[in-house]
């Protein structure tokens, strides 16, 4: 087991600053699905608690990664099949990415079936009581649980020294929640965006089911034929769909100051 004064070195060494920046990097772009989530779960709260409820979203999403770093053991152990079904291999990993894909499947599937038939609107739901601070600190939870696997997964990947990877989240975590308010702005105030981005949402649900699924069936197959997803596909599709909003937007503020 490595000292915490090994640990520091390793960090101030020119190959631990470049892996610092590069994670904290790779953490924020991970991160963005995490936002888009708290930005939307976040907006139906009144005004007056949305900021508190975003910062300690974020906040529990930096302590729950933090922990995940120190107990990386843990995590690779969720890795390990708990039961067999026939030739397929049920890992706590597993069974964590199921659950979450489906909770945030549902969960967008609901706000995006809101959104399309005009139900409650965002008042009468404040009004109604329906959404609480607490039911919404409760999903980010959740949501942070299982987002954080894919951020631990990476940093484990690029960097094997405990205290780069829990700098490079905190760093990232710090400027994601100090820019979120700007990004939850953005997207509910952009009816086009926020589509976007509950649609991203739901690329993203089904991407952590299938991985899940993915998971139990490796253990039927040799590591050689395992399936692995990508998901740089969705951030992909994610930043050309804003691009072509961009321009949607452009247009209409174009026309309006001629009066078209």
């Amino acid at each position: 087991m490595q000292s915490w004064s090994s640990e520091l070195d390793a960090l101030f060494s020119i190959h631990g600053l470049i892996g610092l920046v590069t994670l904290t990097i790779l953490e924020i772009i991970l991160g963005i699905d995490n936002i888009i989530f708290i930005s939307i779960a976040v907006n139906k709260l009144p005004l007056a608690q949305q900021k508190k409820a975003r910062t300690f979203g974020l906040s529990l999403a930096l302590i729950v990664r933090t922990i995940l770093l120190i107990f990386v053991g843990w995590i690779a152990g969720l890795k390990d099949a708990l039961f067999m079904i026939g030739p397929y291999g049920i890992s706590g990993k597993s069974i964590i990415l199921i659950g979450g894909g489906l909770f945030l499947l549902i969960k967008t599937f609901k706000e995006i079936k809101e959104k399309i038939y005009n139900g409650e609107s965002e008042i009468e739901h404040i009004k109604s009581g329906k959404n609480t601070f607490n039911g919404i600190i409760l999903q980010i939870i959740i949501i942070d649980f299982v987002f954080s696997f894919d951020s631990i997964l990476a940093a484990v990947g690029i960097s094997g020294v405990v205290l780069i990877m829990i700098s490079a989240v905190l760093i990232s975590m710090l400027l994601m929640i100090l820019f979120s308010a700007l990004v939850s702005n953005f997207i509910n105030k952009n009816k086009g965006i926020k589509t976007i981005a509950l649609s991203f949402l739901l690329v993203i649900g089904g991407i952590i089911l299938t991985e899940g699924i993915f998971d139990c069936y490796n253990f039927s197959v040799p590591e050689n034929e395992h399936l692995e997803l990508n998901k740089n596909y969705a951030y992909i599709a994610l930043a050309f769909a804003l691009l072509v909003e961009t321009f949607n937007m452009m247009e209409k503020k174009v026309k309006l100051k001629k009066g078209l």
